[in-house]
């Protein structure tokens, strides 16, 4: 298995107090990506896989988890263009936290290319939308959903799940802050 490292990034500016909604949202959502790059910088497959106290979290499936709901939300649900690889051909009744499960079995390297590419294909969808209030392609959640909740939604759950991955790396290597 690929034991090397996740190389280290830089974090990314937050946005400016009275930028425009979208470049606030965006450059908010861009941040939180950083920060859990960053908590995963450095560190190798078992690190990745490491869990602390009770709950089966890791960092690597905190990776993985966040590329699923980025080609979730924007992908599926804003464009309704289906779920790509590897989602698509996951076993979810055999595994509803797939994502989760199977990332100690991902190497560094595929786990950080599966982020990345996740993260792309939000961008070029976020960038296809012009208007927040753009309503999302597909309805089958039963109520309709705008850019703009989806863009909120996302920065909710990467700072929930930064939280997270900050506790973790903390009981790592004692590293702190963003």
């Amino acid at each position: 298995m690929d034991n090397i490292p996740i190389p280290p990034i830089e974090l990314a500016t937050q946005p400016g107090h009275a930028d425009a909604e979208r470049d606030t949202l965006v450059t908010f959502l861009d941040y939180f990506r950083s920060v859990l790059l960053r908590k995963a910088a450095g560190l190798a497959a078992p690190q990745l896989a490491a869990t602390l106290g009770p709950s089966t979290l890791t960092i690597g499936g905190l990776l993985k988890h966040m590329a699923f709901v980025e080609d979730a939300w924007f992908h599926k649900v804003l464009l309704d263009n289906g779920f790509p690889e590897p989602w698509a051909s996951a076993d979810w009744n055999a595994s509803p936290d797939w994502e989760f499960d199977t990332a100690p079995n991902d190497t560094p390297a595929e786990l950080l290319e599966q982020f990345l590419t996740s993260v792309a294909r939000s961008d070029a969808a976020i960038a296809s939308v012009s208007d927040l209030d753009t309503i999302a392609a597909d309805e089958s959640r039963g109520e309709p959903t705008s850019l703009r909740w989806i863009l909120v939604h996302l920065i909710e759950e990467y700072a929930r799940h930064c939280g997270h991955a900050d506790l973790i790396r903390e009981s790592i290597d004692g590293q702190t802050g963003d």
